[in-house]
């Protein structure tokens, strides 16, 4: 039961970051928190599937600026491909997926911070 919660927490919380990018007007546009949450679901599919290619191939994306460039980049084709399977995302170009997925990184390590703070993560 403590697995399913966490999931359910992570796709919840995941929702909110995809909607306060999405107000937030930087190249990413979702319909409604329920479509954020939708959105969280295929976007964590998606990541999962080229995750798991990336590995059935042997690639590793590493550390440093050139394992967090790949990492932007890897990001940025998850929102695109995303927005194929899901009619309430909108993604403006690879330069809008770009800035989004900076935006939902620097919104994420935000919302885990305060939470931190609180105590609850």
């Amino acid at each position: 039961m403590g697995t399913l919660l966490s999931i359910i927490i992570a796709i919840l919380l995941n929702a909110l970051i995809i909607w306060i990018v999405s107000k937030l007007n930087l190249g990413l546009t979702v319909r409604g928190y329920v479509g954020a949450i939708v959105a969280a679901i295929v976007i964590a599919i998606v990541a999962w599937v080229i995750a798991w290619l990336l590995g059935l191939l042997g690639i590793t994306i590493g550390a440093g600026i050139l394992g967090a460039i790949l990492t932007l980049i890897i990001a940025a084709v998850v929102l695109l491909l995303s927005e194929k399977f899901l009619p309430g995302l909108e993604v403006r170009g690879f330069g809008g997926a770009i800035i989004a997925a900076i935006a939902m990184a620097v919104v994420s390590w935000l919302i885990y911070w305060l939470l931190g703070l609180l105590g609850l993560v």
